[in-house]
């Protein structure tokens, strides 16, 4: 029996999760977390163009915020990406949570995304 380690797992579910996105047509909303940040991107619904971009290593993200690894700085890092996407024409997403569990901060970046109104 080998051994998996979390990574290897998360990037399987992350995998399947994009195939079914692409097969749908529409942009995709990705997210990425590490210990210390977490980055949002909109890809167009054929996933060679960035629409729009937002990550808690911005200093306009930063500003006004207690720290960069809390749930009040995805949701900041939410509303910073919808409202990117939304002046780039893009209303409509499919949230592409890489993989990760939907909860903490992932739960709150993409509830702060559907608030600035991003539809998914």
């Amino acid at each position: 029996m080998t051994t998996v380690d979390k990574n290897q797992s998360r990037l399987r579910r992350a995998k399947r999760t994009r195939i079914h996105i692409r097969q749908l047509g529409v942009a995709r909303l990705s997210v990425h977390r590490t210990g210390q940040h977490i980055y949002a991107q909109v890809f167009s619904a054929d996933g060679e163009k960035v629409v729009a971009a937002a990550s808690t290593v911005q200093k306009s993200v930063r500003e006004g915020l207690k720290g960069t690894k809390n749930k009040e700085a995805a949701a900041a890092v939410g509303r910073a990406v919808a409202q990117a996407a939304l002046a780039n024409g893009v209303d409509s997403v499919a949230f592409d949570r890489s993989g990760f569990r939907f909860h903490g901060r992932i739960k709150a970046l993409a509830d702060a995304a559907r608030e600035a109104g991003l539809k998914f």
